[in-house]
């Protein structure tokens, strides 16, 4: 069955090329102009996988508003903001309200396509045996506990909400403690083709999401010039 992928993209040149190649590289595209319509659209049935751009018809961030309500309806559809907008500020609002990845339309194609592959090959991981840790796909760690069958993570029993971006990252530093990640390893553990700015992005995020269940969290560490690690057990604070 072919993987369905919605554009909304007020811009008629760019989504009729965008979804001219993507149908050809065999994907079932829909396109949308507004924030309105496709909301309605997607309340009826969300797609695979949603593209993004931020400024849509009369509403300057839109795309934004659209994100926060898609993230509303499915906290692991794979969502990728195309936007002319490039400033870091912008990025780091987009990967804030839940995106899984931000590229601007300077992008070439077979980029672009590289970048939604790896975003379905995530998906389909969900659907395979788990072969890591434990034949049940569960990771504990001190307060930490994951399931990757069922994408749930609890931190002290308290369920954190993390996009499929955020869940593999986290799983990635907590299945080794103390080993340090850098950028490209947590990137090939997630799937996702990114910078290393859009890595220190999502890092955020997962911080802030563990905090807001414990203000003393404290388990992901900064190891400057290097990457990031997991504390062990005996660092964390609980």
């Amino acid at each position: 069955m072919k993987k369905r992928v919605a554009i909304v993209e007020d811009e008629e040149a760019i989504r009729e090329n965008t979804t001219d190649a993507l149908t050809r590289h065999g994907y079932q595209v829909t396109g949308f102009t507004n924030r309105p319509d496709a909301i309605t659209a997607f309340r009826r049935q969300l797609p695979d996988l949603a593209i993004l751009d931020i400024g849509l018809e009369d509403e300057a961030d839109g795309g934004f508003d659209l994100c926060r309500e898609l993230r509303g309806l499915s906290s692991t559809l794979p969502i990728l903001f195309l936007t002319a907008r490039d400033s870091e500020l912008d990025t780091v609002s987009g990967l804030r309200l839940g995106a899984d990845d931000y590229v601007t339309k300077d992008v070439s194609i077979p980029h672009l396509l590289a970048r939604i592959a790896a975003l379905f090959r995530r998906i389909d991981a969900l659907r395979t045996p788990a072969t890591s840790d434990t034949e049940t796909g569960l990771l504990s760690q001190g307060p930490l506990s994951m399931d990757e069958n069922r994408m749930q993570v609890r931190w002290d029993g308290i369920p954190v909400d993390l996009t499929l971006t955020e869940f593999w990252i986290t799983h990635a530093l907590a299945r080794y403690p103390g080993h340090v990640k850098n950028p490209d390893k947590l990137m090939e553990a997630a799937n996702i083709i990114v910078d290393d700015s859009t890595i220190r992005s999502h890092i955020k995020r997962i911080r802030r999401k563990f905090q807001e269940c414990d203000t003393s969290f404290n388990a992901v560490e900064t190891v400057y010039g290097m990457g990031y690690r997991w504390r062990p057990a005996t660092e964390v604070s609980t």
